[in-house]
């Protein structure tokens, strides 16, 4: 690793670009998450569209993404159930909303969760909306692989699409390696069913339970290495596609431990996706 001024250290740059989620730095804000990716040197950030006012005000991130110089790669939509209320209730009208708020801040994707089960109309229109999206916009949209909810031996799936994005067949996909884990999926097969339409990972570990945890990368049971070296031998970089790091560090207790953890998954992605392997992701 080489040093930045003032000290802080930095790994040298992958030809994968890679993010941090502003989801990493909670119950920090977004511009904690801006502060922390330019003094560990990330390529730039996924900014997570929830609760913090400031997430939902395109003025304050340009603001931010400019005193740092840290760029917004991606942003995801408020997809989750506690933002179900973030610019109203209509989901339509919440992913149009975050396609402009990316499309301002020069951002090309837009992650997004396939609709929930009491989202009847959404469930309907979401292929179009998607499309729509990339078509009228510019902006790719890949669809996330979920999990089912596991309480008392009972296993649903609360999503209208299935928790699989696969199964119904989209042009661009997120693989998240927290929700394999949950899912009790094979990483490495969902990886291959994605194939050329992968187009962004959220780098992230399970243990194997029935609860999302987004570990650091490499300390839970997931092939996180060996997607990582998939993705740096494909045809994954000259897409456009981008490596986020969302992990969880809720329980940090100081910024000191919080930055460590998120220090530790840059050098865990910068490491893996550096391999030179001619690895197609169809063949992980």
């Amino acid at each position: 690793m080489t040093t930045r001024d003032g000290g802080a250290f930095r790994t040298a740059p992958s030809s994968v670009p890679v993010a941090l989620s502003t989801a990493s730095v909670y119950p920090e804000g977004v511009a904690a998450g801006f502060e922390i990716a330019a003094e560990l040197g990330y390529d730039g950030v996924e900014l997570m569209i929830w609760t913090d006012p400031v997430s939902r005000d395109p003025r304050a991130v340009e603001r931010l993404a400019h005193r740092y110089g840290v760029p917004v790669l991606a942003v995801h939509a408020p997809c989750l159930a506690v933002t179900q209320r973030v610019w109203g209730s209509d989901p339509v009208h919440r992913l149009r909303r975050t396609v402009e708020t990316a499309g301002r801040l020069g951002a090309r994707t837009v992650v997004v969760h396939p609709p929930f089960r009491w989202q009847h109309r959404y469930a309907r229109v979401f292929a179009d909306e998607v499309a729509r999206a990339h078509d009228e916009h510019g902006v790719t949209l890949p669809v996330e692989n979920m999990f089912p909810v596991r309480r008392a031996g009972i296993e649903a799936v609360p999503y209208a699409l299935g928790h699989d994005p696969t199964a119904i067949g989209f042009d661009a996909y997120t693989l998240d390696l927290s929700h394999t884990a949950a899912a009790g999926v094979d990483a490495l097969d969902l990886l291959r069913r994605m194939g050329g339409n992968l187009t962004h990972l959220h780098l992230t570990d399970g243990s194997g339970g029935p609860h999302d945890e987004h570990l650091v990368p490499g300390r839970g049971g997931q092939p996180c290495a060996e997607v990582c070296r998939a993705l740096a031998g494909g045809g994954f970089a000259a897409g456009g596609g981008t490596v986020v790091l969302e992990v969880s560090t809720r329980r940090c207790r100081t910024r000191l431990e919080r930055t460590g953890l998120l220090a530790e998954s840059l050098l865990y992605a910068r490491l893996h996706l550096a391999a030179d392997r001619d690895v197609p992701i169809g063949a992980a």
